[in-house]
C-alpha cells in the first residue's frame, strides 16, 4: 500500500541556520570564482544570472530528489540563493564600489586600430580569438577598429571608424 511520511516530507532533518549557511557560503564563493576567472566564459547572462540558474537547477534537483531530506530543505536552500542574487544585484547599483565586484567594467582591447596586449593578456583573449569575434562583426581588418572592448558579460563590442572621422588612421578617412 502506498504511504506518505508527511512529517519526513515536509520537516527540515538538518538545521536551518546550516542550510542557509550552506547556501550562502557556496554562492558567495562561486560568485567570486566566476567574477575573476571566468568571465568571458559567462557570455552573455551576467555572472549573478548564470550562477543563480546553476544553483537552483542542483538545489532544485536535490529537493525534488530526495537528496534532501525534506522539501522544506530544499525550498529553503533555494530561497536563500535568490536572496543572494538579488541581494549582490541590489547593493551593486545601490553602492558604487561593490557596483564594480558585482557588474565588472569593460576593458579595453584594440584603440585606434592597436592591439593592446597587455589587456589582452590579462583576459587570456588570443589574436585570433580576437580577429574571430571581429569578423562575426563584418570587421575586416584591425585598422577598422576605432576602440574594442571586452564588456563585464564576456562579450566583445567595437566601435568602427566612420569615414569621416578626423582621428581615423589615413587610410581609414573618406573610405
Amino acid at each position: 500500500m502506498f504511504t506518505l511520511d508527511w512529517e519526513r516530507l515536509f520537516i527540515p532533518q538538518i538545521s536551518i541556520a546550516e542550510i542557509v549557511l550552506r547556501g550562502t557560503v557556496m554562492y558567495l564563493m562561486l560568485f567570486v570564482m566566476l567574477r575573476f576567472v571566468l568571465k568571458r566564459e559567462s557570455g552573455t547572462v551576467g555572472i549573478t544570472d548564470l550562477l543563480l540558474v546553476v544553483l537552483l537547477a542542483d538545489a532544485a534537483q536535490n529537493g525534488l530528489a530526495g537528496e534532501y531530506h525534506s522539501i522544506t530543505e530544499g525550498i529553503l536552500l533555494v530561497a536563500t540563493l535568490i536572496f543572494w542574487s538579488y541581494s549582490l544585484n541590489w547593493l551593486g547599483y545601490h553602492v558604487p564600489g561593490l557596483g564594480r565586484l558585482v557588474h565588472p567594467r569593460s576593458l579595453i582591447l584594440v584603440k585606434a586600430g592597436k592591439i593592446l596586449w597587455t589587456n589582452m593578456r590579462r583576459e587570456l583573449i588570443t589574436e585570433d580569438e580576437l580577429k574571430s569575434k571581429l569578423r562575426e562583426q563584418n570587421i575586416e581588418n584591425i585598422d577598422e577598429v576605432k576602440e574594442a572592448y571586452m564588456e563585464g558579460d564576456g562579450q566583445i563590442s567595437v566601435i568602427k571608424y566612420k569615414p569621416d572621422d578626423e582621428t581615423a588612421p589615413p587610410q581609414r578617412r573618406g573610405a
